[in-house]
């Protein structure tokens, strides 16, 4: 049985403590979020008012411990890729603590521009998630330049930190979608924001969403380390666990588009018309007919 091939250091491991920091953080304000879904009566926008702090804290959760365990596992260790980690971790508590705010005030956080007071938030919000978005950058450069030993991983955690790097670009499409006089932006695309969704992610079910490719891009993160993990429990070679690992990162990338674009053409998640049925079913076998072929050679 192959096993991953973490790198050998010369030093003790050092997790990066502003992004354990984070974590531990998000963890706690996850658990204040979920009580006051169930304890705060007020809905804002179709859905309990806590839903979108508890959606973010544990966002966070999950980018923090993945990008510390990535940082950790690194041969050498870097000191712009640690700096890195504080700025996201002040990054997080600005964007948590608006996020916050404006549930404590009743108001929307994302897009609002109602008041003077909401304005300076909301910019405040546009301004710290581009210092995240370089911050990251940071984090991906040092990655790319580094030599892990275990090549599957070494391309999983790249081509992850590359992705995710593309579900935050396309975040930006949001703040030229609709808008109103109090909002400059919107998820949604086809239908107003705040319409029927789906349970829990609130996701449009009337119209396209472009959290969803938002969504799927920034996990990559965490889906095409696991996909190298699950690969190292198998008796492939190195070199066929890598180009399977490049397959579906590529494939990976591709489906996120898919769904932005799907998006963009006002189609809901679960209601795909005929062209988007095509495209992912192209997607899924060229994907398939790639790794068959790698795996047979």
């Amino acid at each position: 049985m192959t096993a991953i091939d973490l790198p050998v250091r010369s030093t003790p491991v050092r997790w990066n403590r502003a992004l354990l920091v984070l974590t531990a953080a998000s963890v706690v304000l996850t658990l204040v979020a979920a009580v006051g879904i169930f304890a705060d009566p007020r809905i804002l926008t179709g859905v309990p008012i806590w839903l979108k702090p508890f959606k973010f804290a544990v966002s966070f959760v999950v980018y923090g411990w993945t990008l510390a365990w990535m940082l950790a596992i690194l041969p050498r260790r870097s000191r712009p890729a640690e700096w890195a980690g504080f700025v996201i971790l002040g990054v997080a508590v600005i964007e948590l603590t608006i996020i916050v705010t404006q549930v404590i005030r009743g108001r929307t956080s994302h897009y609002n521009v109602a008041t003077p007071f909401d304005a300076i938030l909301w910019s405040a919000m546009g301004t710290s998630i581009m210092v995240l978005f370089f911050a990251h950058v940071v984090i991906a450069v040092v990655a790319l330049r580094q030599r892990i030993p275990d090549r599957a991983v070494a391309w999983a955690i790249r081509l992850g930190l590359l992705v995710s790097l593309l579900g935050m670009a396309l975040g930006f499409l949001m703040t030229s979608q609709g808008g109103t006089p109090e909002a400059i932006g919107a998820h949604s695309v086809g239908v107003p924001d705040g319409g029927p969704g789906m349970p829990v992610t609130g996701w449009s079910t009337t119209g396209g969403d472009l959290r969803i490719g938002h969504f799927v891009g920034l996990h990559a993160l965490q889906a095409l380390p696991i996909l190298a993990f699950l690969l190292s429990r198998s008796r492939l070679a190195e070199s066929v666990r890598r180009n399977l690992v490049l397959i579906g990162g590529g494939a990976y990338a591709v489906l996120v588009l898919l769904l932005t674009w799907q998006a963009l053409r006002a189609q809901p998640l679960l209601k795909p018309d005929a062209t988007t049925l095509i495209a992912f079913a192209a997607l899924a076998a060229v994907t398939a007919g790639a790794s068959a072929l790698v795996v047979r050679r």
